[in-house]
């Protein structure tokens, strides 16, 4: 599985059918973060049900759920799309439950050249124009993207190319520069690097990053260096899959979602220490995320919880095709209480 970057936008959400100026319609309500609050009891506070409009002000919705005794903070996630309707994630940090934290913003002036962040604004409008379109085809056996997209990947040469000659600048920029952009823009272009096993931790440090641009492109560099690593077992190059796993726990959508799925391709081996990490740090997550409505959100907390579970993959996919993922994800359940 690859990971994908998309922007997410509140209610300027637009689906196929919907009119122009038109709120979008909710079309499916998950929740994930719940360990003791009742769900009915944020049901209440949302306000808006299945088939109801997005409510306009987000902000005042995450206020009224987090006055709902034992919620610390909330977080609405709008995401395209159920048909023509949204689909409205609402997820909670529970007093004293896991939860991930992320760093404080640096304070550095440093920067990056300008053609830089144009080539990678330009870069991200090519992304976007093939993913409205299709699933966005990549070769990532390098250890980086390269687009099937012709003016995605001429974009992407250019990453490469600057990152062979000025990685220790997007070092800096990544673990100093205040400006949110310049640290995203540092995040995507490193992964480039010729020398993946330098440029590794670095990433890993942004996975913990303030911003969600730069922990969305770490974890996608991260990503296709792992399938270099899968590819050349005898060359030493390895991905910690801690923050991947405590990112299991985030009130941040994407972080949960993009995190499952890097973790498909690090199970892969069902290296016993990751799936023991799994299990005591992030089993509830996955169970709650892999009972969610949309099967292609809830597929890659499944394939992880079968192989916790020690399921062959076999088992695991015919479940999923037969349409009896309860049965493994109660099995999963199963395990949180021993």
């Amino acid at each position: 599985m690859r990971l994908i970057k998309v922007r997410l936008f509140w209610f300027w959400l637009w689906a196929p059918g919907l009119l122009l100026g038109q709120v979008p319609r909710i079309g499916v309500i998950d929740f994930y973060g719940l360990r003791k609050v009742p769900e009915a009891r944020l049901r209440s506070a949302l306000g808006v049900g299945e088939g109801d409009a997005l409510p306009r002000s987000k902000a005042d919705v995450e206020e009224r759920i987090e006055r709902v005794p034992g919620v610390v903070q909330a977080r609405l996630e709008a995401v395209c799309c159920e048909g023509d309707r949204a689909i409205l994630y609402v997820g909670i940090q529970e007093k004293g439950a896991p939860h991930f934290d992320f760093r404080l913003p640096p304070n550095s002036d440093v920067s990056l050249p300008p053609d830089l962040v144009e080539t990678y604004r330009k870069f991200l409008e090519a992304f976007e124009r093939v993913a409205r379109g299709s699933t966005v085809a990549e070769d990532l056996t390098q250890g980086y993207s390269l687009m099937a997209d012709p003016e995605g990947r001429a974009l992407q040469e250019q990453f490469r190319a600057f990152a062979e000659r000025n990685v220790e600048l997007l070092h800096e920029v990544l673990r100093e520069a205040k400006d949110d952009e310049q640290r995203a823009v540092a995040a995507c272009v490193i992964g480039y690097a010729p020398k993946k096993r330098g440029v590794v931790s670095d990433l890993l440090y942004a996975m913990q990053d303030a911003y969600d641009d730069v922990r969305a492109n770490a974890m996608r560099a991260l990503g296709a260096i792992a399938v270099l690593a899968a590819r050349e077992p005898d060359s030493d190059l390895r991905i910690s899959p801690t923050w991947f796993i405590e990112m299991l726990n985030s009130i941040v959508w994407n972080d949960r979602r993009r995190a499952a799925t890097a973790l498909v391709n690090l199970t892969e081996t069902r290296n016993p220490g990751i799936l023991g990490q799994l299990r005591e740090r992030a089993l509830p997550s996955l169970v709650e995320m892999a009972q969610w409505k949309t099967l292609a959100h809830a597929l890659p907390a499944y394939l992880v919880l079968g192989r916790i579970a020690g399921l062959s993959e076999k088992d695991i996919q015919e479940a999923w095709s037969k349409g009896e993922r309860g049965a493994l994800i109660q099995r999963a359940r199963s395990l949180v209480s021993k």
